[in-house]
């Protein structure tokens, strides 16, 4: 079984300022360790040019107390050089095995939200 250490993000939506109306996501990374129990890939053919990777792997990882409380708010891994969206969490304590899918292409900790700063595009 594959060893795992790497960032996973919660992404959290905040009011900048009370009562303004503009809501803004907030993301936070912190490391987790655990165990990779299901690596498997495909290519999605569909009606896209190129073929989607998607990998269907599950990390499980131990949870703290922060991951436990904020499991709503978990959106990516960073794992292989990549960040990778996080599309199913179940809880078996004191782990959470954390199904990822697709690319994430959403807001992270590295990227200001700018499209020439998202780290895909670099």
């Amino acid at each position: 079984m594959a060893k795992f250490y790497g960032p996973i993000g919660f992404v959290v939506s905040t009011e900048t300022e009370k009562g303004s109306g503009i809501w803004d996501d907030v993301v936070v990374e912190r490391n987790y360790r655990g165990d990779v129990i299901r690596n498997y890939k495909r290519w999605d053919n569909g009606e896209h040019l190129n073929s989607d990777l998607n990998i269907n792997n599950t990390i499980s990882i131990v949870a703290d107390p922060y991951a436990s409380a904020k499991i709503f708010a978990i959106r990516y891994v960073k794992w292989l050089g990549g960040y990778w969206q996080v599309t199913n969490v179940e809880v078996q304590p004191p782990r959470l095995l954390l199904s990822i899918g697709g690319v994430y292409n959403g807001p992270t900790k590295e990227s200001s939200g700018s499209f020439s700063e998202h780290p895909r595009f670099n």
